[in-house]
């Protein structure tokens, strides 16, 4: 049973079978390990401030306003990133090297978000913490559009699901190492934001030294207009349904995820009292972090080997939303921990299927890197819509219950519309 509804495109010529054809040889374990090492360091990078690093230091700048001054850096970083991951996405789609399409991006990428990182370390005041966390998801953005693009370059589809799984435990590596280094550094955020720009930096070698990006000849790299390439950042929802739903699921999944988590210490601080909250969130995050790694390299290669995506989606959707519910019902240590754990075993299996599933529903192979990106933006634009939601909901609507609870809803939506998607099993 074939996975795919993308056509191998017809009569390519010679110079296009390297950068456009479809995929059809399985990737090498080593350069499926330098993808890997990449979404652990811009993860570390993006997670490590998100969940830890931002809070501490808006808490030092204003104690007594520290979620408003969190959710403002938090959003104008994430409306950021809704910009930046598409725009960087066509640019690599466009970019004509001998060092290939993508690994300018991630190189350049990297450089910029570890530098942001270290300016961001000394920052004293909110408009500079807003600044240098907007430069961050500048740079860690065109890396991760440029790895993703890399997927459906390089892996053939009956692939793809176990290597959507390798790819989220990274994430998820990612995320650990974040909150790892929120506990390690013991408040010290300086020494934090320094640590995630490490990471980042060497995170990117192995990949670029084992690339296999091959480069996209000049003479095939259509003529620039801006009209022309701002219009083709919008996919028509009539003409691509299948691209459609599996926005609108994912992003509405990702809202779900996002509002369990964005407040997560200042809920274990104010409600659940935790004596050490970093080291709270770095307990919780170990539990959601082996499970999802468990999951998702259990469950990507097993919805390759049944040849069927949506099955696993909706099920993963559905146990993200129930992790919502649980800590809405039980706000006290233990409901956080069970709660932590279904979150890890619904995002892991979902964090790999979705990835394939998505794959396969990109309308055509010159534009993956742009289109990848208007995906991302489901995953980047959550995080805008989620501050101001959970900022609402702590402060004007009944507080953490609500939002958890809210979480919960959205995620069952998620899971719901995903039956939408008509081209993919």
């Amino acid at each position: 049973m074939s996975l795919s509804n993308t056509p191998v495109p017809p009569d390519l010529p010679r110079a296009t079978t390297a950068a456009l054809a479809e995929p059809m040889q399985k990737v090498t374990a080593r350069w499926v390990t330098g993808l890997v090492l990449v979404n652990v360091g811009i993860n570390a990078a993006f997670f490590g401030p998100i969940n830890i690093f931002i809070a501490q230091q808006a808490t030092g700048i204003d104690e007594a306003n520290k979620e408003a001054i969190a959710s403002l850096v938090l959003g104008c970083g994430a409306a950021v990133s809704l910009v930046a991951n598409p725009l960087f996405g066509a640019l690599s789609d466009r970019t004509v090297s001998g060092f290939g399409r993508r690994s300018p991006w991630v190189l350049a990428g990297a450089i910029l978000a570890a530098a942001a990182l270290l300016a961001l370390s000394g920052a004293t005041a909110v408009a500079l913490m807003v600044l240098f966390w907007c430069l961050v998801q500048l740079g860690a953005n065109a890396a991760y559009a440029a790895i993703t693009a890399a997927i459906p370059d390089r892996v053939p589809v009956l692939q793809r699901g176990g290597v959507g799984g390798l790819a989220a435990l990274g994430q998820t590596a990612g995320i650990l190492l974040g909150a790892v280094f929120g506990a390690v550094v013991s408040g010290n955020f300086m020494v934090g934001y320094t640590l995630c720009a490490a990471a980042l930096l060497f995170s990117v070698l192995p990949y670029l030294f084992h690339r296999n990006d091959p480069p996209l000849p000049r003479e095939l790299r259509p003529p620039f207009a801006w009209g022309h390439f701002l219009r083709g950042f919008w996919i028509s929802p009539v003409r691509h349904p299948d691209f459609a739903w599996a926005w609108l699921t994912r992003f509405l999944v990702n809202v779900c995820n996002q509002l369990t988590i964005v407040y997560l210490i200042f809920f274990l601080t104010d409600v659940i009292k935790h004596e050490n909250p970093a080291l709270g969130v770095l307990t919780l995050t170990g539990i959601y972090a082996v499970l999802v790694m468990i999951t998702a390299v259990v469950a990507g290669p097993w919805s390759d080997r049944v040849g069927k995506r949506k099955p696993f989606v909706i099920a993963s959707s559905a146990m993200i939303a129930m992790a919502g519910l649980t800590m809405a019902l039980f706000p006290v240590w233990t409901g956080a921990l069970i709660g932590a754990g279904i979150l890890g075993i619904g995002y892991g299996a979902y964090q790999a299927v979705d990835f394939a599933l998505l794959t396969q529903v990109l309308p055509q192979a010159a534009d993956r890197g742009k289109d990848m990106g208007v995906i991302n933006v489901a995953a980047s634009l959550p995080q805008v819509f989620a501050t101001g939601l959970a900022f609402l909901a702590v402060t004007k609507f009944g507080g953490y219950g609500t939002l958890f609870t809210t979480a919960a809803v959205i995620g069952l939506l998620g899971a719901v519309f995903v039956v939408k998607i008509k081209g993919v099993n």
